[in-house]
This record gives C-alpha cells, structure tokens and sequence, in this order.
C-alpha cells in the first residue's frame, strides 16, 4: 500500500521562495498549504504570489491552499540612526513622543498607551526576547527602565509587555484591508494574529460572512490573554496556531511546551484543526541540516498528532527552503509509521447524529484494519468529522465536487483529498471514487474499504443519503 503522510505542512513564502518553479519544487517535496505572511511585502508581492500558486494548481497532482497570516496589533520601536548598543545594568527609556530621538539611550515606541498599561517593576521584551529590562519610573511622556538583557537594538523592532492587556484594537485597519485582499483573491484560511478572546473570530467571521466567503478562520494563540482564554477561542474558530514565537515572549518558557500540549489536546476533543508553528527547524535558515533537538521537536507534535507543522523564515529566507520540507516530511512519515502517538483516537465525544455516523465509521474502520476509508463528502464537513476522532487508520480519501473545499481539507490530519463529479445517483459516485483509488494504486481487486457517504441525491437534489458501507472492491 502507498504510504501517505497525515500530517500537514505549511511553508511561508518569501523572497526565497517567490519563484514559480521553487514553488513548485516546495509542492513536489510536501508542501500542502502557502503561508503568505502580511506583516511583510506589500499587496502586489503577495498578489503574484498567489496568482504563481493558482497556476500551478492547475496542473499539479495535489492542490496547493492559500493562508494568509495578519499582522495584528504590534507595537514597535521607531527608527534610529544607528544600532543602539544596551549594556546590563544602564538606563535606558522608551518616549511616546516624536521628536525626542536625539537624547541618548532611549527610542520612541508607536504605542502611546504604553506609559498607562505598565507599572514600576513590569518587564519590557524586545526583539523577541534578545533584550529585556524592567520599568523603574515613568511619567506621562517616558517609561525609565533598567537593562537586564543587553545587546544591539535596530529600528523598528517587535516589543512584547508579558502579562499585560493592551488597549489596542484586535483587527487594526491594516488586517481589514489585508484580510479584503484575501478574500476577494479567494484565500482558504485566513489566521488572525494576536487573538484575545472569542469575540475578536466574531468580528473576523462578521467580516468572511459580509463578504460571501467560505474562508476558514485560524486563530493565533501568541500571549497570555489568548491562553487564558484558549478553549473559548478554540470552540468558535476552524482551527488554532500555537504560534511559539511571540507566545515564547510572552510566557516563561518551561510553560511553553505545557501550553502547547494542552491546546492540542483540547483542539482534538472539541474536533478543531490545529497548526504548531515557529522555530521546528530555526537552524535550516543557514545550515543545510537540522539541530537533533529541532528534529526531536518535529517528532513531538507529529507525536501530539498536530494537523499541520510550519515553517517560518525556514522557506521565507532561507538557504534551504526545499531540502527544509523534505526534511519536515521524512521526520512526520517515520514518526507516524512507528505506531507512536498520544492515542487520542475515539476520545472526542459526538455532539449530534453526523458525529456519531462518523465516530462509527472510525471504530468500523480501525476494527476492521480495513485498505482505505472513502468518505464522499460535499462541503469537507463529514470528512473533518471522521479525522476529528482520530482513526488509527493511515488515510482518509474525500471525494468532493469542489475545488475549494478540496484545497481546504489539506488542513486535517490524515485526509487525502480529491475532487471527482458527482452523480445524481450515489452509487455512481461511489463507483467513480473506487475506480480513482484504483488507479492512484491505493486499492486493488479484493481489498475491503469502508465507505462513508453523506451527499444529496435525487434528481431535484432534495435526498439526502447517509450510509456507512464495508465493500470489498472488485
């Protein structure tokens, strides 16, 4: 039988990866799913990007998905002349006020509320945790701090505030304007950044629904709100990213692999994708091979049966955008042959009949330690409910009618799926689904498959067939 990997990877494009042909390369090696990260390159880099990407869908075996990934509320350092040397132990301040970038050791920051949400003692991080210091006095124009991480800090840079709420909105007017890009260039998923609560996907949702999209909503969990709050947020969106880079800033970084452990096991029991992102293979950005930790980190969410693993700067800048998915692909198919897992399979309770039609045909399945799973589906739902009770089996092949829903079940774990017509008559499609596994050499004359069928039927469309059949194929 051909082995099929179930967990699915996402790579960022960037300028090492913007031409057609290394796209291409990135989809021959295991890439399901392209990352487009808004917070860089502007709306005709990533316009190309996709129009690259929909061109090659039409003639590559397995559909590439389009994710674009917003920005969010950031605050940042403005510019400086030149590299701020901070030593240990010196003052240093951040003003809200343009204008006084002359004075010496200090730097102006975007956010003038910063200087009301922090109090004396609260810690500042920039530069994704390379330099911290400590808050010993403010007022109403500067906070005055103490280094206690030095080194180089450059214009622009990422500040995190650990534990505090902003008062900055969740969707700026920049994610509005990105997120309409999308859409109206037909994206599969859109992942908010900075997510704080379920309202901010309900006000994302609000925004998919006005424009008639069927775009799926990710949600970033990157600061201690979003954790706080995590299984809320789970429950209203498509799917979550545990996103370590920022939630590594935020959180002490002992709690980071309990708090990635802890999201997907709730993403697995509520039936939610789920995406572990940031640093797998850091290293790969400059050197041909990964760190043994880095590929140890990579069995451990393939192990925690994560939907999908992501590469960052890895394929966006890296050296080796290529070798890096090729690498992600022979970690995730040998850690998932050898029988490892966290054995979620059958933990999720049903919570209406279409769940309980597909926890059985899972349990059917697995008992029967059957050839294939065929699940023929129109809008992905029944397919994502069968993988969301995490069969033992190695694959479930979809069939839908549509291109974009085929483009979107690239997200869950362990489905494989195709796009075929379908018939007015169900036994036809079945028959057709059969004949296409036979041809990819996945089934053969005498192989017994389980086939889960929800689809409308009829001439007038108004039928609805619900079956779960065991069919030896002939």
């Amino acid at each position: 039988m051909i082995k099929f990997r179930k967990t699915k990877i996402i790579c960022t494009l960037g300028p090492a990866t913007s031409d057609i042909n290394v796209i291409r390369k990135l989809a021959e090696a295991g890439m399901n799913i392209a990352r487009l990260n808004m917070s860089h390159g502007d709306h005709k880099f990533h316009g190309n990007l996709i129009q690259k990407i929909k061109t090659l869908n039409k003639d590559l075996k397995y559909p590439i998905a389009i994710l674009i990934d917003t920005q969010g509320p950031e605050i940042r350092t403005g510019e400086v002349s030149a590299e701020l040397d901070l030593k240990v132990g010196e003052i240093f301040k951040f003003h809200v006020i343009p204008g006084q970038e002359a004075e010496e050791k200090s730097v102006f920051v975007n956010y003038t509320d910063i200087v009301k949400d922090l109090k004396i003692g609260d810690k500042v991080t920039v530069d994704n945790g390379l330099i911290n210091l400590v808050v010993l006095e403010k007022n109403e124009r500067e906070l005055i701090c103490r280094v206690i991480d030095g080194g180089k800090l450059g214009s622009r840079k990422h500040i995190n505030l650990p534990g505090i709420k902003v008062n900055l909105p969740s969707i700026t007017q920049k994610d509005i304007k990105d997120i309409s890009f999308g859409l109206e260039n037909d994206v599969d998923f859109i992942a908010l950044s900075f997510v704080r609560s379920a309202d901010d996907i309900r006000q994302l949702r609000a925004i998919i629904d006005e424009k008639n999209s069927h775009a799926q909503i990710i949600a970033k969990i990157e600061d201690q709100e979003a954790v706080k709050n995590y299984k809320e947020i789970i429950e209203v969106s498509d799917g979550v990213m545990v996103a370590r880079g920022d939630l590594g800033v935020e959180v002490e970084l002992e709690e980071l692999p309990i708090i990635q452990r802890k999201i997907i096991k709730e993403c697995a029991f509520q039936g939610r994708r789920v995406i572990v992102a940031t640093h797998l293979l850091e290293s790969m950005i400059q050197n041909p091979f990964p760190t043994r930790a880095e590929v140890t980190d990579v069995a451990n969410a393939v192990f925690e049966e994560a939907d999908a693993i992501m590469l960052s700067g890895e394929t966006a800048s890296g050296k080796f955008p290529v070798r890096c998915v090729e690498m992600l692909h022979k970690i995730a198919l040998r850690v998932e042959s050898s029988g490892g897992g966290v054995g979620y399979v059958l933990q999720k309770k049903p919570k209406n009949k279409k769940e309980e039609l597909a926890r059985s045909a899972a349990s059917l399945a697995d008992s029967l330690k059957t050839h294939a799973v065929i699940v023929i589906t129109r809008r992905g739902t029944t397919a994502i409910n069968i993988a969301s009770f995490h069969p033992e089996f190695p694959v479930i092949h979809a069939f839908t009618n549509m291109s974009s829903v085929r483009r979107k079940l690239w997200l869950n774990r362990g489905i494989l799926p195709y796009r075929i017509n379908f018939s007015s008559d169900p036994e036809k499609t079945i028959a057709l689904a059969i004949e296409t596994l036979k041809k990819n050499g996945i089934v053969e004359i005498g192989n017994q498959v389980v086939i889960l069928s929800d689809m409308i039927a009829g001439i007038d469309g108004t039928d609805r067939v619900e079956t779960i059949q065991v069919r030896v194929v002939k």
